[in-house]
């Protein structure tokens, strides 16, 4: 017993002597960060490789503008000069070319040392035939970390291989803008909205409801005056199938895609969401421009509109009126309030051996960590609360959305050739319709089942 105590006691002492002698560096923040070492206890070396971060967009750096941005640009040379590397985001293709510029370099390999970004709709085809390395072979990721967006995560993995990654939170999508005044003219009070998404009643039937007492004939002329709701036809839909838990496309026990607008769930959602638009929605303007459902929402025409976070800074600008917002609520066969996620994903080209992806994988790694002393999980909704007219839609709604357990990606996001809106969405969504839902899926079928084999079979 005293030679294990012993034992235990000279173990204790080794482990807190290499805590207490862990080398870290402070910044001008205040915060120290760990120095990484390689197996033999060095500083990790990376050998003075130059990592390019490609996309479509950027140029050249901007000078910092604000006390983060200032921290960010020293972690960053920080890393640089401790590891001995160099890393860029520049563009190295244009956005049409995305998809070819992976394939090429893969197929004839260079001199560059690349993670890429690239565009949900143009994944599946490389991924499939092999152009993307896999992340989950290399030790410089942990993709248990919290940085990484799971969601993304999720999309990309085959069995147990990860072939892309993102390390920003998911983008909130489509959700339901609200005008309080034309909701509290109708006897609604606005708050109701944000009290049943908390309690998880926020369903179907709470929002057929709501769309039910604000369309109304207000002078009893016989004619429909005040309406609901005016939205585009595809967030309207995707948003509809998330949230009963249906998709265009899925993937079966093999790892196959499939058609999987036959199924219940989808054959619900998008009858429901048509007749909804039929019924409460807003009929099109003479002449009106293709927009013209958020032009309807700013100007108080409608009560309710289906469209994407992006929208705040029309409305913050242009509506007189408070507003709020709140996630699409939930189907009956969903389980809780989703956001149709379609994120861009870095990934690492295949060509290139084991040693070299490493190098690249610990750049990216350590160039992605949180920048010290500004890695406060909530420090994003600070440039969001000028945007709303009330706080719930920052703390409750957008916080919701950016939550990896409310994202959902549509697989045919991934598919080439899958093209919704002319192949569905404008064709039943028309406040009207031109086509019944079964009738435009039979017409399309035939057309979703060759880009899902032109997939399958690589």
């Amino acid at each position: 017993m005293k030679k294990t105590l012993a034992m235990l006691l000279v173990l204790v002492m080794a482990f807190g002597l290499l805590a207490a002698t862990a080398e870290t560096y402070e910044f001008s923040t205040g915060e120290t960060v760990e120095i990484r070492k390689d197996k033999d206890g060095n500083t990790l070396d990376l050998g003075g490789i130059e990592v390019i971060i490609g996309d479509w967009w950027s140029g050249e750096p901007a000078e910092p503008q604000t006390a983060a941005e200032e921290a960010t640009a020293e972690y960053r040379e920080w890393i640089q000069e401790t590891y001995n590397f160099k890393i860029k985001q520049i563009a190295v293709s244009s956005w049409d070319q995305n998809p070819q510029f992976l394939a090429d370099f893969v197929t004839t390999g260079g001199e560059e040392n690349y993670v890429l970004i690239m565009r949900p709709d143009v994944l599946a085809t490389p991924m499939t035939n092999g152009f993307m390395y896999d992340l989950a072979t290399l030790d410089a990721f942990d993709f248990t970390q919290d940085k990484w967006n799971k969601s993304v995560q999720g999309m990309m993995t085959k069995g147990e291989a990860i072939y892309g990654m993102s390390p920003n939170a998911s983008e909130p999508r489509d959700g339901v803008w609200f005008n309080k005044r034309l909701l509290e003219e109708a006897g609604i009070d606005p708050e109701s909205l944000y009290d049943m998404q908390a309690a998880g009643t926020w369903t179907w039937q709470a929002y057929e409801d709501i769309a039910k007492k604000i369309t109304r004939d207000t002078n009893n002329d016989g004619v429909i005056d005040i309406y609901a709701t005016a939205s585009q036809q595809g967030g309207a839909i995707n948003s509809a199938l998330a949230s009963n838990g249906a998709a265009f496309v899925k993937i079966d026990e093999n790892g196959k895609y499939y058609n999987a607008t036959g199924e219940d769930a989808f054959l619900e959602a998008a009858n429901w969401i048509v007749d909804m638009s039929k019924t409460y929605e807003m009929p099109q303007p003479e002449g009106a421009e293709w927009n013209w459902t958020f032009t309807a929402f700013l100007n108080g025409d409608v009560a309710m509109t289906i469209h994407q976070d992006y929208f705040k800074a029309d409305v913050a600008n242009n509506l007189k009126d408070e507003y709020g917002f709140v996630m699409f609520p939930v189907g009956p066969r969903g389980d809780t309030y989703k956001n149709v996620i379609s994120d861009n994903t870095y990934v690492i080209p295949a060509n290139y051996d084991a040693e070299r992806a490493q190098k690249i994988a610990y750049a990216f790694d350590l160039y992605t960590e949180p920048t010290p002393g500004y890695d406060d999980p909530d420090a994003w909704k600070s440039s969001y609360y000028n945007f709303f007219s009330d706080a719930r839609s920052v703390d409750e709604t957008i916080e919701m959305m950016r939550s990896p357990e409310h994202g959902v990606t549509f697989l045919s996001d991934l598919i080439p050739g899958y093209s919704l809106g002319e192949q569905f969405y404008w064709n039943t969504y028309n406040r009207g319709g031109w086509r019944t839902v079964a009738e435009q899926l039979e017409e399309s079928k035939n057309v979703w089942q060759s880009y899902l084999d032109a997939v399958n079979n690589q």
